[in-house]
């Protein structure tokens, strides 16, 4: 280690001010705070002593995001061999799905790690560690054949539109990882929704068991009812198959599960909002309650609470709507925030059965009104407190 200090600090000398290597000074910083704890203190002024700055904070969140990779490996290789009829372990889902992932994960914080690079030279700016939760975060919600030109151009898209121009990490109004999604769904929409683009190896349909059907639970609801709950091979999926994630779906979205172990590693260490959490799954699942009482469809008739377990209902209101950067900053702001997303997944899911995935458009929607609720109710407050501080002088 002492060896590989000396190599950055060597690094530091070359691209010291007036020397031609200093336009990459700030890449020499950004490597040097990824491999060793910055060194930098504060001589004068005020100052916040804490441990948690944004390394640390993204840290987190990607070890919070490991529970729902490792079993997106498994579902992976699970549903590839379900699909092929072959017999498996755990381990060989483990490795096909993580042989799949892979490919994916290099292309995502490849062409996103690039650009970021870039633009920190660009503005003579330090690389910032934003990126190192979008850039896993991508992959985890694209389906899992997705051609590689396609995720970089997906990744590209979002890096530089919902990211840079809006001046970088701590600037942008939208989700980029999401962004990247809803660019691929409206450019490709033939990779990105339908029957078989879940499941790997349907795309191409070589050696699949015939008839076999990749389609999510979603999809089954939107077009045959409760009867056409069915994993591919045609038999009955039980809500513990949802809950556990052993159905098709993106990368880390399927197991509600592996996402509340990552949501209970946010909230533990506090890096996890629990009010957006909270508020989404009461708007979606109030939501569902009601058309549950209205009827019509079988989207509307889907029983309320699993309503939560598919789809990426659950990825979304624990990774996505909690962004600290896109969403609400208030606290009454960040309920009616998460409120608001659960609401309209649920509304966008039900009622428009050609798109039975309403996760992404409502956070996304959200995202560009979270400035306005924290607007409004900050005015709310101060209205309340100069009519407070009016009827005291009055009273004086």
């Amino acid at each position: 280690m002492n060896s590989l200090k000396k190599w950055i600090n060597n690094l530091y000398e070359k691209t010291e001010k007036g020397k031609p290597l200093h336009f990459l000074r700030s890449s020499v910083e950004a490597l040097d705070t990824f491999l060793f704890v910055p060194d930098k203190v504060t001589s004068k002024g005020a100052h916040i002593r804490d441990y948690a700055d944004l390394k640390r904070t993204m840290t987190v969140v990607v070890i919070a995001l490991i529970p729902a990779m490792v079993f997106g490996w498994y579902n992976t290789g699970y549903q590839h061999f379900l699909a092929t009829g072959e017999n498996f372990t755990t381990g060989q889902a483990l490795w096909y799905g993580f042989l799949k992932f892979l490919p994916l994960l290099i292309v995502s914080y490849g062409v996103g790690g690039i650009i970021e690079v870039i633009f920190a030279q660009l503005r003579n700016e330090e690389v910032n560690e934003g990126y190192l939760v979008t850039g896993l975060l991508i992959p985890m919600i694209m389906p899992v054949d997705v051609p590689l030109w396609m995720l970089a151009i997906g990744v590209a898209f979002a890096v530089i539109f919902a990211k840079e121009v809006f001046g970088g990490t701590g600037m942008n109004v939208f989700n980029p990882a999401l962004v990247a999604r809803a660019f691929l769904f409206f450019a490709y929409p033939t990779w990105m929704s339908g029957s078989k683009v879940w499941i790997s190896g349907l795309t191409d349909g070589k050696g699949i068991v015939d008839g076999f059907s990749g389609a999510t639970i979603l999809g089954q609801l939107g077009e045959g009812g409760h009867s056409a709950i069915v994993n591919g091979l045609g038999h009955p999926v039980s809500a513990m198959d949802m809950f556990l994630g052993l159905i098709p779906g993106s990368i880390g979205e399927t197991s509600t599960l592996a996402i509340l172990i990552g949501a209970a590693i946010l909230l533990i260490t506090g890096v996890g909002s629990w009010r957006v959490m909270l508020s989404v799954f009461a708007g979606g699942y109030l939501m569902a309650l009601l058309f549950n009482i209205i009827g019509g469809n079988p989207l509307m008739e889907f029983p309320a609470w699993q309503h939560l377990l598919v789809g990426g209902f659950a990825f979304g209101a624990v990774f996505m709507a909690t962004d600290p950067v896109t969403m609400a900053q208030t606290n009454k702001g960040k309920f009616i925030y998460g409120f608001l997303i659960g609401m309209f997944a649920i509304l966008i899911r039900v009622l428009n059965p050609a798109y039975p995935e309403g996760m992404m458009l409502s956070i996304l929607l959200m995202n560009m009104f979270a400035p306005l609720i924290d607007y409004t109710i900050v005015q709310n407050h101060i209205k309340k407190r100069m009519k407070r501080w009016s009827l005291n002088n009055q009273n004086n």
